[in-house]
């Protein structure tokens, strides 16, 4: 990598300072704060300034689960150096740089994964930069003090390390060091998310494969028991940590980021997830009504049609959604409601809740205008503006486009070494994301180091006519 750049020093600069004025425009003119970016600042400080893993309740630090530690003490270090939880810009600045890095291993990523195909390899490393470097969909979540931009660098980097371990595997050399910075990787990844599990399930199952049918098993064996030991054993200490102070055995996050004594409306989860398809209709009524992020009123006119099967279904809905409104607060009773609701809804349409809400939710994530970060109307579809709807319209157009090149690429080169790492990720990942309650765009994320790479192999094809080289 270090050699293309040299080569090609000035493309690689160009489009770096491109891409680092549009996260700056990011940073500067659309910074934005989530619930969850105070949660972690709030835990950061605490576990700074008192030498505790808590939040702030009532002005006291109270010991917490429910959130991993990276993030906290990514921005821990960050405090540490002079940042506070007040003024998060130098944590954005940083996402900056660490995004641009990103860049880079999706460009290597690229390198290695056409590794076999003469002159495209290096087109397509470019290409790789140079689309990772403007594309805005990762670039905006620098403006974000969450686990995102993160959590992009760590499954490239695991994805690219994993690639160059296989590519010697047929070598003397067994590649522990690059199975060593492979489980690094994928700790960071685990320690960021709960979700960055599913990158080592994947790993972990390709190497079982390759156990079976290769003929020096011990070299997979190893590769396998390296990348587990080290990716899980972070969890080691917070799973004990979390014994000693809870009393349960917690060695990620809880499901719905509860504490373990914290009332979980079970009900009103399932029945949601009868009708949610598209991430408005998170912003509209699950954060209302959700116990982690309790807002405001929930106003019935919004929810969709789907949302009832008859009339009496939607009187039904609204009496329980009036009760939350009172007070802001579900019940158990409610609650209740909601469970019962959900009970009748499934049982009429099985399919529906299994298989096509599901696969609905995964569409919306991954296709939707990714506009969630900018001040633009999120029902673009009704032009109540027409300039942010169009705006969204074209977000969408170019979003599409960068996902079905990272599909084409997908099926176009079915003979990358690590094909089936790279598919089973996406795969895997979807199938989880299904079944979330909140379809947010962002949980995809990860899985963009794939798609740009895979993506910038098509473009590297197609910029040389399909020749072979």
């Amino acid at each position: 990598m270090r050699e293309l750049i040299r080569r090609h020093r000035v493309f690689f600069l160009a489009f770096a300072l491109a891409g680092l004025a549009l996260r700056l425009v990011f940073v500067y003119v659309y910074p934005h704060n989530a619930g969850d970016s105070l949660l972690y600042a709030d835990i950061a400080q605490n576990w700074l300034h008192h030498g505790t893993y808590a939040l702030t309740e009532n002005g006291v630090p109270v010991p917490t689960l429910i959130r991993l530690p990276g993030y906290p003490a990514f921005l821990a270090v960050i405090f540490a150096l002079g940042g506070s939880a007040e003024g998060l810009r130098p944590v954005l600045l940083l996402q900056a740089f660490i995004d641009l890095c990103g860049c880079l291993v999706i460009s290597a990523l690229a390198l290695e994964l056409f590794a076999d195909f003469g002159e495209k390899r290096e087109r397509a490393a470019r290409w790789a930069f140079a689309v990772a470097a403007l594309c805005p969909f990762t670039a905006n979540y620098v403006a974000l003090p969450l686990t995102e931009t993160l959590a992009i660098l760590f499954a490239g980097s695991a994805l690219l390390l994993c690639a160059k371990a296989e590519r010697g595997a047929d070598a003397a050399d067994p590649a522990l060091g690059l199975w060593c910075g492979c489980g690094l990787a994928l700790a960071a990844g685990i320690v960021l998310r709960p979700d960055g599990g599913i990158l080592l399930a994947v790993i972990l199952f390709y190497l079982l494969a390759r156990l079976v049918i290769a003929e020096n098993k011990r070299r997979f064996f190893v590769a396998g028991l390296i990348v587990t030991v080290i990716a899980l054993a972070p969890l080691v200490p917070w799973s004990l940590r979390n014994w000693r102070e809870f009393h349960v055995f917690q060695p990620l996050a809880p499901r719905y980021a509860n504490a373990p004594d914290e009332y979980v409306p079970v009900g009103f989860n399932r029945w949601i997830k009868t009708w949610l398809v598209e991430y408005v209709s998170v912003e509209d009524v699950f954060w209302n009504i959700s116990t982690e992020t309790p807002g405001d009123t929930v106003d019935v006119t919004l929810l969709p049609r789907r949302a009832f099967d008859s009339p009496d279904e939607k009187q039904r809905t609204e009496k329980l959604i009036a009760e939350f409104n009172q007070t802001l607060m579900l019940t158990p009773a409610t609650d209740a409601g909601f469970a019962e609701l959900a009970r009748e809804r499934i049982a009429r349409a099985p399919l529906r809740y299994y298989f096509v809400l599901p696969l609905g939710r995964v569409v919306d994530m991954w296709l939707r205008p990714r506009t969630e970060m900018l001040p633009v109307d999120q029902r673009w579809w009704t032009f109540d503006d027409p300039p942010e709807s169009w705006f969204s319209v074209g977000y969408g157009i170019l979003n599409l486009l960068l996902v079905s090149a990272g599909v084409v690429g997908l099926v176009m080169f079915r003979d990358l070494r690590i094909y089936w790492v790279l598919l089973g990720f996406i795969l895997m990942r979807s199938v989880f994301l299904s079944t979330m309650e909140n379809p947010e765009p962002r949980y995809v994320l990860e899985c963009f180091p794939v798609v740009l790479a895979m993506g910038a192999g098509v473009f590297a094809r197609v910029s040389t006519g399909g020749r072979s080289s």
